[in-house]
């Protein structure tokens, strides 16, 4: 959970994309190290999708969670939604998919637990994963 600073802002008052990208990024790095249970670096950021802004003073609620982890590699799915704070209401504001890689001590790839996908959702994000990794390997 995030707060929106003057210094997080626009000229316009509106949350920038880097700084929601730096806050989803570290959701994410959070959300790997504790599935690795090992130091975990980012190796690429894809189809991130910015929906609607946040502006000064909304608060950003950031979810992590990992769609498939590989071998030494994990997708981890990150979103994101804003609130004001005297309203109930929340909007997303954006939207992205991490990839991680755990190190070891040396800071080479290392073995990381395998994730089994629980319910349908779980199973459809764990095998659009693997598509999105044949993809970026294919450019």
């Amino acid at each position: 959970t995030e707060v929106v600073y003057p210094n997080d802002t626009n000229p316009m008052g509106m949350l920038q994309g880097g700084r929601l990208i730096q806050w989803m990024d570290t959701a994410s790095a959070v959300c790997a190290q504790l599935h690795a249970e090992k130091i975990a670096v980012t190796v690429s950021l894809n189809k991130v999708k910015f929906k609607q802004p946040a502006r000064t003073g909304d608060i950003i609620s950031i979810t992590a969670k990992i769609t498939r982890a590989f071998d030494t590699s994990m997708e981890i799915f990150v979103s994101a939604k804003a609130k004001k704070v005297l309203s109930p209401e929340q909007h997303e504001v954006g939207e992205a998919y991490f990839t991680f890689v755990a190190i070891d001590e040396d800071g080479k790839p290392a073995m990381i637990p395998k994730l089994v996908p629980q319910n349908t959702m779980e199973k459809a994000a764990y095998k659009s994963a693997l598509l999105r990794k044949m993809q970026q390997q294919t450019r």
